[in-house]
């Protein structure tokens, strides 16, 4: 086990994200922000509430989305499907998608995919926490990155809320 981001490092991370996020993006009234259940939700909250606090004056659109029945890699497992709550219209919007790691790079083309379902936006820009930036199965590369990490395909990345800090098994 090693700790990849211990608790300070993530709090600047995000707030470092927002900030990026907030100076590509000055007029924040056509950005939609959605976090990726389940594993998204957590550090999407937390950048959204950064950029709150940084743009103060703006009102920030929110949901988070589920992905379950777009993935093409759970066809033998039952899973549970989480909550998508978008209660905006995407059309003509410039999309954040937010989620904590990136990996193959499937969670994102099923985000893709599931957004289609409710408009199309004029741009869909990708943040994340942790970029895994071998084993990607598909040419997915995030906008936005808080840390880039080589990993083996044995290895995991997790993100403890609890503890606050990422970890790499």
């Amino acid at each position: 086990m090693k700790t990849i981001l211990d608790k300070q490092q993530l709090h600047l991370t995000i707030l470092r994200l927002a900030n990026q996020l907030v100076e590509n993006h000055l007029d924040l009234s056509d950005v939609v922000f959605i976090g990726l259940q389940p594993r998204g939700v957590k550090v999407s909250e937390r950048i959204v509430e950064a950029v709150k606090k940084l743009s103060p004056q703006e009102k920030l659109q929110y949901g988070v989305l589920d992905i379950t029945f777009y993935r093409d890699d759970i066809r033998e497992e039952l899973h549970v499907a989480n909550k998508t709550e978008i209660p905006f219209s995407i059309e003509g919007k410039i999309v954040i998608l937010i989620d904590d790691v990136l990996y193959t790079g499937r969670t994102i083309r099923a985000a893709l995919d599931a957004l289609q379902d409710f408009g199309r936006p004029q741009k869909v820009e990708l943040c994340v926490l942790v970029d895994r930036r071998f084993n990607r199965e598909l040419p997915i590369q995030p906008d936005y990155c808080g840390k880039s990490i080589d990993t083996l395909i044995s290895q995991k990345v997790k993100v403890e809320w609890e503890k606050e800090e990422v970890v790499l098994y």
